[in-house]
Formats: structure tokens, C-alpha cells, sequence
């Protein structure tokens, strides 16, 4: 009966976890700020601001979105697994386990 209680803690702990990484937002930029990408927790992109002077070169601007996206969406996961390592340890459970 201790372990299903636990478990249904886990649970409402982990939605709660995802509805706040819905709302908090990461940012990344690449080519020293020429583009930048706004991420949720939920690895989501919610914005790409591009500096017009970046668009003359249709290659490297490319490529600047790549990274920008790529860093984002790295913070976005760091993000979501510090937030899920707090619902794990609050429970007693072993690091890694969520």
C-alpha cells in the first residue's frame, strides 16, 4: 500500500514538474548573438530571432540555426532532468532512476 501511494506522488509531482518546465524557457545564440532560439522546458522552440545582417550568407545563416536550435534544445534537457532528479529524490528514490 506504501509503495502505490508513493507511486501516485511520483505521478502528480511529475505533471506538476511538466507543466512548469511548459512555462519556463531557456535561450541560446550562436554566431556571437546573429541568432538566437528560445526554448520551454518541454523542448519546445518558441522563438528564432535572426539579425538581418546574418541573412547575407544563406550558408553560414543555416548553420547558425542548426547550433542555436541544437544548444537550446541541450539547456532545455538539462533543465527537464534537474527538475526530475528534485521528484526522485524527494521520493527517496535512487539518482537517475526518472
Amino acid at each position: 500500500m506504501k509503495m502505490l501511494k508513493q507511486v501516485q506522488q511520483m505521478q502528480g509531482r511529475m505533471a506538476k514538474v511538466q507543466a512548469e518546465l511548459e512555462s519556463e524557457t531557456v535561450e541560446a545564440s550562436a554566431g556571437g548573438g546573429a541568432v538566437r532560439v528560445i526554448a520551454t522546458g518541454a523542448q519546445k522552440v518558441v522563438s528564432v530571432v535572426i539579425d538581418p545582417a546574418a541573412a547575407e550568407d544563406t550558408e553560414m545563416l543555416q548553420d547558425l540555426v542548426v547550433a542555436a536550435v541544437n544548444e537550446a534544445m541541450e539547456l532545455s534537457k538539462q533543465l527537464a532532468a534537474t527538475k526530475m532528479q528534485g521528484v526522485a529524490s524527494g521520493l527517496g528514490l535512487p539518482p537517475g532512476l526518472i
